[in-house]
Parts: structure tokens; sequence; C-alpha cells
């Protein structure tokens, strides 16, 4: 197939290059620059929840306008990530690529993942605590609170399977976001480029493990603030019932970055790859 792309963007072929390149550089960063990154990418998400459950606690928006509003605010986390850097377990999951061009180890890869999901954590979970000191829960007459509590509450009611396939879904939707900010050359472009995959996930109520570490721990907090009235089903809302959400997301999360982004253009643009 003849390039059609111009100065405006990289081709396929050449984001497949260049997440690649970047997988290898991001596999060996010096211990201290990751574990900070990954703090800095769990607070990113963090403010991106944290945007999300204000907007959306305002009971007169109608369903549809709610989950857009809702998407559009999350986007905030990967354009943090992504503009301002950091590192993100979802999207890390692209070093897949460079792993199956055999460019990083296989020690290498399962190291960068680990660290990067406990400092996600570290980081989602200090700006909830940071969130619950301001008392931002009671902004609107405490309805910001009452819809913190009921995000979290329906995430740990989520049986295994759901939560894995829709942690599936929603990585499929971030690492295919993160392969098109590789296309553009430009802020602006990168901006685009994760607005409408983002959105999409957040709309469909997908499930994304690092957002997960921010909205459960917050629900947890401010479970014994809210009217038990008010928010149903919250029983299962304690560190049990985070576990019981996080592992069947995250691995859904690996099937959807790893598998049904990475491996899937790695095949199509491995070297020695016929252009396509």
């Amino acid at each position: 197939m003849a390039e059609i792309f111009g100065f405006d963007a990289y081709s396929p072929k050449q984001i497949f290059q260049r997440v690649e390149s970047v997988g290898v550089t991001k596999a060996r960063l010096p211990f201290l620059s990751m574990v900070t990154l990954g703090v800095l990418a769990g607070g990113f998400i963090g403010l991106g929840a944290m945007y999300f459950t204000v907007l959306t606690s305002d009971p007169t928006l109608c369903c549809a306008l709610s989950r857009m509003i809702g998407g559009l605010s999350f986007s905030l986390g990967l354009i943090l990530v992504v503009v301002a850097g950091a590192e993100l377990f979802t999207g890390n999951n692209l070093l897949v690529m460079a792993w199956a061009s055999k460019k990083i180890s296989t020690f290498e890869l399962l190291k960068n993942w680990a660290i990067i999901w406990v400092t996600n954590f570290g980081g989602a979970f200090g700006l909830a605590l940071l969130v619950v000191l301001s008392h931002q829960a009671t902004l609107d007459n405490g309805a910001v609170g009452v819809q913190a509590v009921k995000i979290a509450s329906a995430k740990v009611s989520l049986p295994f399977a759901e939560a894995f396939f829709r942690g599936a879904l929603c990585n499929l939707l971030v690492c295919l976001a993160i392969w098109l900010c590789m296309a553009g050359r430009s802020v602006t472009d990168r901006i685009l480029a994760i607005i409408f995959p983002i959105s999409a996930f957040v709309a469909a109520g997908f499930e994304h493990s690092v957002a997960n570490m921010y909205f459960i721990p917050l629900g947890i907090l401010l479970k014994s603030t809210i009217d038990p009235g008010v928010v149903a089903n919250t029983a299962a809302l304690n560190w049990q019932g985070f576990l019981r959400n996080i592992v069947p997301v995250t691995l859904g999360n690996i099937l959807g970055g790893a598998v049904m982004v990475a491996l899937v253009y790695h095949i199509v643009y491995r070297p020695g790859k016929e252009d396509v």
C-alpha cells in the first residue's frame, strides 16, 4: 500500500516503530524515575476521576448527558499522563510490542508492570486521602460524596466475569488512544486523539484498574459519612470488595491492552513483515 500520510501525522507503521522504541525506554527507566512517574500517573488518573465524580453528581442530568460529560471530564487523567509525562500501568501494556520483538526481556516487562501498578495505586490512593481531608465530598450539600460512594459501591458489586470483560474493553480503548497519540506531532493532536476513545470507554461503563484505585478507596473512606439509606448495597464496600474488583479488572486490562492492541499490531507490523 502506498504511503498516504503527510508531515502532519505518522503512519501506522511508524507508530508501531515509535511505540516499540518508547517501550524499550520505559522498561529501562531508573528505579526512582519509574516510581516517581508511577505515583504521578496514579494521581493524574485520580484527578480525572475526581472531575468525573463532581460533574456526574448532578441528579438532574439525563443518563446520556451525564455519561457524555463524565467521559469528557475523565479524559483529563490521560491527557495529564501523556502531555505532562507519567507512567501508567494500562498504557504500559503496550510494552508487549517491544517484548514480542525481543527488544526487552520478560523480566523487564513484568518488573515494569509490577512497579508501575503498585506506584499507580500509591498515587491514586494518596489523592483519595487528600480529597477526603479537603472535605470536597460536602460540595452541593453532600451530593458529591453520595455520588462517590455510589460509584464505588457499584464497582465492588460487579461479578468477576463482568469486571474482567469490562476491563478488557476499557484498555482496548485506552491503548488505542495512546496509539493514536503516537500519530500526532503536537499537544493538540494528542489531546484530540485521547478524548474520543477515553470518553467512549467511560460512557460505556467499562472498568479501568487505576481509576478504580481512586474510586473504590474514596468510597470506602467516605462510606461512614453517608446515610446508609441513601446508597444501597454498601455492605461489600470494603478492602475485600476492592480486591474482588481490582483483580479481574487488572487482568481484563492486560487482555485488552497487551493482547487485543499490542500483540495484534505486532503481528501486522512485526520486523520483516511486508508493509501493509
